[in-house]
């Protein structure tokens, strides 16, 4: 209940207790009667005993021995013309008294109550839609959605923030200058006003910006990009300037964007020349970041992954004047991530977070606060009291191939030829140069897929050669050519779809972006600037005349022949440990790295560790699973 309820409340219980007060004294200045039966008022009029009679109406009457009136009583009858013969034959003195007029006061308060009652609720309702009393009311959009979070409300420190130490080394300054600004000031710098945090989804952006808060403990402005854009026109602006009044109030301070791309992307992007309430919005923000009127302590700190798309004059020197990369962690960044993460969980003695650091290739802080949570649920679900490894190897698997998914039972046909599938990816990646080594294949649905090989890269890998690319192509056709050997042209499956299309994109791109093509050379023929945004892409031309466009299909399909020969000519070479691959496949459903090794070596594979008979199986003897769709390859994209 914010304080004008209070004050209107208060004031109406004033007005009801004033009016019971005034009532109430004049009660007692008329003082108080006794009630008598009509009866015996008519039986102490003949005998004597009554001298005045007042009528204050048609039906009350008051009486007495003297002008004190000591009684009353109510008359049956309407009419009192039979009673004053009575009174007139025993002569007693009777009259009537003018009913009692209601202090000055008493009516002012009566008089004015409806009416003050109706501007005390109208006020009180148009508080309410405006906002008033820190609410959002129905006629509020023009004010800032901004969440102000004291300084005593953020309790996240740079300690809470782990693998991102270049980015942490890039701000310290800015937690410098709001702790103590003279240090920078006496010599004549000026710390940057927003600073720009781009990096993938998950990589703690918005956790860097809270910790900034944190360490300089000053108040934090927290709002999103989409925030400031509504279906009327004005209001993205208003809000902008709302929001820069309210932190110059409490400077210095913080002000976080998130998803600047939102509201920050290229003017004129627009489609039909009218006129866009983004840009009005856009240009707003412009104004308060570096205009007229200075922003003086105020530090705004904004993150996309889309740094493509906003507009230039956001980014110059002044406004958004420094850009802080925030990447995906490193096998070392991820260990820390891991220890961060893992202070709430209790472990089992066997954890090692660097060996998981090495095992998680590609993954974001997110993605390993998720692995933390999912093998806590994995220990929960198997009632343990501490989070082991084998929990932690079971979360990596779901996260990078997916769910389990044993509801389905696969006919022995389809299950074999997923297997062969499989095995035919495995075979192919073990054997073509500088491909990841083979990690896990299941032929236990997951996700989406009947089957799933998994690559597991033995370090950080931040660029590909060429030789790398094509051997992906080649172990992405080799489950495609396994299902033709085995069930002949005529039984190749559906399954390779998502394989075949994934080659293609990765050919496609060596010819047309990465310049890898020897018949077109170091050239750029790709016709897509970055993301697809509305706006821009639907307005880009062909930049390929037909003779061109013609070349690098030509190319492409080069590439991909030449590899799909390369994949075959293994598998022809190796069939024998493609037939073993399957049957360890059939039987034992799921085979690592251990298995794969000695396949490869001629040797009959040696049981998985955590292999039973009866694990996976129904009462027919036929594995379960629950998804019929095409199988993919899982693990890290090959694709650069």
């Amino acid at each position: 209940m914010n304080d004008l309820t209070k004050n209107i409340l208060v004031f109406i219980v004033i007005i009801v207790v004033l009016l019971s007060v005034v009532q109430g004294l004049q009660g007692v200045s008329t003082g108080q009667p006794q009630l008598q039966e009509y009866s015996e008022f008519l039986k102490q009029v003949r005998t004597g005993k009554v001298e005045v009679v007042e009528f204050e109406d048609k039906t009350k009457i008051r009486y007495g021995r003297d002008d004190k009136l000591q009684f009353y009583t109510i008359s049956p009858e309407t009419d009192n013309n039979t009673l004053i013969g009575i009174l007139e034959k025993n002569g007693i003195t009777f009259g009537a008294t003018e009913p009692p007029k209601q202090s000055l006061i008493g009516q002012l308060f009566l008089s004015s109550f409806p009416i003050l009652l109706l501007i005390g609720v109208w006020i009180y309702f148009m508080r309410q839609m405006q906002g008033g009393g820190g609410g959002r009311g129905a006629m509020s959009f023009g004010k800032s959605k901004a969440r102000l979070l004291g300084e005593d409300q953020v309790g996240i420190t740079f300690a809470d923030v782990a693998g991102v130490e270049e980015a942490k080394a890039e701000v310290a300054e800015i937690v410098e200058f709001l702790k103590d600004p003279s240090k920078f000031q006496r010599l004549g710098g000026k710390i940057p006003k927003g600073v720009l945090m781009v990096g993938p989804p998950g990589t703690g952006k918005t956790l860097l910006a809270k910790a900034i808060a944190g360490e300089a403990k000053v108040p934090f402005f927290t709002i999103s990009g989409s925030d400031f854009v509504e279906m009327f026109v004005g209001v993205g602006a208003s809000r902008v300037r709302d929001m820069f009044d309210q932190a110059k109030k409490q400077a210095p301070c913080i002000i976080f964007i998130d998803e600047l791309d939102a509201v920050g992307r290229h003017r004129g992007a627009g489609l039909g020349g009218g006129h866009d309430e983004r840009e009005q919005t856009l240009n707003q923000m412009l104004v308060e970041m570096d205009g007229f009127e200075g922003s003086e302590g105020i530090i705004v700190i904004a993150a996309t992954n889309r740094p493509d798309v906003l507009d230039p004059a956001l980014l110059r020197p002044g406004r958004f004047d420094r850009q802080v990369v925030v990447p995906l962690p490193d096998v070392r960044g991820r260990e820390l991530i891991l220890k961060v993460h893992m202070r709430k969980v209790p472990l089992d003695e066997d954890v090692v977070p660097s060996v998981i650091a090495r095992g998680t290739p590609g993954f974001s802080g997110a993605d390993l606060a998720n692995l933390v949570n999912e093998a806590a649920l994995f220990a929960a679900r198997a009632n343990k009291r501490v989070v082991s490894m084998e929990q932690f190897e079971q979360a990596k698997d779901k996260i990078m191939m997916g769910a389990e998914r044993r509801s389905m039972v696969m006919s022995e046909k389809e299950k074999l030829n997923t297997a062969y599938h499989e095995a035919g990816h495995a075979i192919v990646g073990y054997l073509v140069p500088e491909h990841d080594p083979v990690y896990k294949v299941t032929i236990i649905p997951r996700g989406r897929a009947l089957g799933v090989t998994m690559y597991l890269p033995e370090e950080d890998r931040y660029s590909m050669s060429k030789q790398r690319l094509e051997s992906s192509i080649s172990s992405l056709f080799g489950g495609r050519i396994a299902e033709e050997m085995i069930n002949g042209p005529q039984g190749v499956t559906t399954g390779a779809s998502n394989d075949i299309e994934r080659a293609t994109d990765i050919a496609r791109n060596m010819v047309t972006k990465w310049g890898l093509s020897d018949r077109l050379g170091p050239l750029t023929y790709s016709e897509d600037d970055g993301e697809v945004f509305l706006g821009r892409s639907v307005t880009q031309h062909k930049q390929v005349s037909d003779d061109t466009a013609h070349a690098i299909d030509e190319e492409v399909r080069t590439i991909i022949d030449s590899n799909y020969k390369r994949a075959k000519k293994l598998l022809d070479e190796n069939v024998d440990k493609l037939h073993m691959m399957a049957k360890a496949l059939v039987k034992y459903e799921t085979i690592g790295e251990k298995q794969i090794e000695d396949i490869m070596n001629g040797r009959e594979p040696r049981p998985p560790e955590d292999w039973e008979d009866t694990i996976g199986k129904t009462p027919d003897g036929s594995a379960t699973a629950d998804s019929d769709k095409p199988g993919t390859i899982g693990g890290p994209a090959t694709e650069a």
